[in-house]
């Protein structure tokens, strides 16, 4: 008599060790891919090599630089990059990130600022630094985050972007000022073991590199400095420089310069009975690399919403402009639907139209919202890693309402193009539609 009991148990015991692998290799990938979401490069694995103050300045403090660059340093001051270190959404993911030493060498680049001497890596592994302890740590200068000296003190020399300047300390002329290279350090991180992004976590400055502007021969100050008429200097003789602004992805009026939208109506009358089509269109107007930029946990989120003469919702939908990654056991970048430069994403809501007494009051409103994060990823950094102030972190960029009853022929969208700078508005230009209606609802976001 054959039995299949021992067959069901061999069976019972390779299903039980199949789940221990499985159960044991994600354990493992999850563990192996660290805390980090970004890999290192040569020029962003070191803070800023020790700075001494230049001949004939009292300080590197920003504020010992005001008092010749008053202008620039009232400008500074106002600027995300002053903030770099004392932001509170900063502290509250470095602290998600065990206050690894590798964030510093970006929000707090110089040597002089960080604590830590990082004299090397076990096994090359970021979360494994050798380290000892800085006697030239000044803390109080790690408060000004990006401040003049990260960018324009070198070896005891001022650099800048003249040639010609006379100054009570040592001047040289530096090229980069010139160029997109200034920005590349910071804002173009790249991936490292087992992440799989499209272009990399921060891919600001690749976005940038491929696009239409870029090709024009733009550089990011275009837009993030803007061209200014004044003395560099008190007392020094008027030239065209730039303000120390850095505008960007934490300003909702630089993402309302960069994201163009218009509802739009159908084209004729839309009878009782017959199908009322109203498109959403959204452009990237105004910038040089795709939006929304930066961070991964950015987003815009977009409503269409029918309602009736009360305000009350008939009908709602809502979509997500983002980056959709997993991240974990490792960061797979799954799909996203951000707007390249001069682009455009196109939403409708289609709705029959009632009888003339139904419609009559009833409304389309469509709103764009933009999102620094997430609300979970907001409410988590409160609750588990010490945000104790109110950020503001969503942002309305846009809104309008129009009749159900409305229609007229479609308007000329009114858009940059890349004959001008990015967040110029130049010429008029039909931007690219996006083909048939999406239906883009998923959303990316820091774990």
């Amino acid at each position: 008599m054959v039995t299949t009991a021992p067959r069901s148990r061999r069976s019972l015991w390779w299903l039980a060790a199949g789940v221990v692998v499985l159960v044991g290799a994600w354990w493992l990938t999850f563990h192996l891919r660290g805390i980090l979401i970004f890999g290192l490069r040569d020029d962003y694995r070191q803070a800023v090599p020790y700075q001494a103050v230049p001949a004939g300045l009292t300080s590197l403090r920003a504020e010992s630089c005001g008092q010749c660059h008053q202008a620039i340093y009232e400008e500074w001051k106002t600027s995300i990059h002053a903030h770099a270190f004392v932001d509170p959404l900063f502290q509250a993911y470095w602290r998600k990130d065990r206050q690894i030493w590798i964030c510093l060498n970006c929000h707090a680049p110089l040597e002089n600022q960080q604590p830590l001497l990082i004299k090397g890596l076990v096994n090359d592994n970021a979360e494994r630094p050798i380290t000892e302890p800085n006697p030239r740590y000044d803390a109080e200068y790690q408060l000004e985050g990006i401040t003049c000296a990260t960018c324009h003190v070198r070896d005891g020399v001022v650099l800048g972007p003249f040639d010609d300047a006379v100054a009570p300390h040592p001047t040289r002329y530096d090229p980069r000022f010139r160029t997109t290279e200034i920005c590349y350090t910071c804002h173009q991180v790249k991936s490292g073991a087992l992440q799989f992004y499209n272009g990399g976590p921060c891919a600001t400055f690749f976005e940038f590199e491929g696009g239409p502007y870029a090709k024009r021969g733009y550089v990011c100050q275009n837009c993030h400095m803007p061209e200014i008429e004044r003395p560099i200097a008190v007392g020094g003789p008027v030239r065209q420089g730039r303000q120390h602004l850095w505008r960007g992805g934490h300003s909702p009026e630089m993402i309302q310069r960069a994201l163009e939208a218009q509802l739009v109506p159908p084209a004729t009358e839309v009878r009782a009975g017959g199908e009322a089509r109203f498109l959403l269109q959204i452009t990237n107007a105004g910038a040089g690399h795709s939006i929304p930029t930066g961070d991964p946990d950015r987003s815009f989120q977009v409503e269409l919403e029918l309602k009736d003469a009360n305000g009350t919702v008939i009908r709602r939908q809502s979509h997500t402009i983002s980056r959709w990654i997993i991240w974990r056991p490792v960061i797979l970048e799954v799909f996203q639907n951000r707007i390249p430069p001069l682009q455009s994403r196109a939403y409708y809501l289609t709705y029959r139209m009632p009888d003339a007494a139904r419609a009559a009051g009833m409304t389309v409103h469509a709103k764009v919202t933009y999102h620094i994060l997430t609300e979970k990823a907001y409410d988590r950094l409160k609750s588990k890693y010490g945000l104790t102030e109110e950020v503001p972190h969503a942002f309305t960029i846009f809104e309008q309402t129009v009749p159900l009853t409305s229609h007229g022929p479609r308007p000329v969208v009114q858009t940059a193009t890349a004959t001008a700078p990015a967040g110029s508005f130049g010429a008029a230009a039909e931007p690219m539609p996006c083909s048939g209606e999406p239906d883009m609802s998923v959303h990316g976001g820091l774990s």
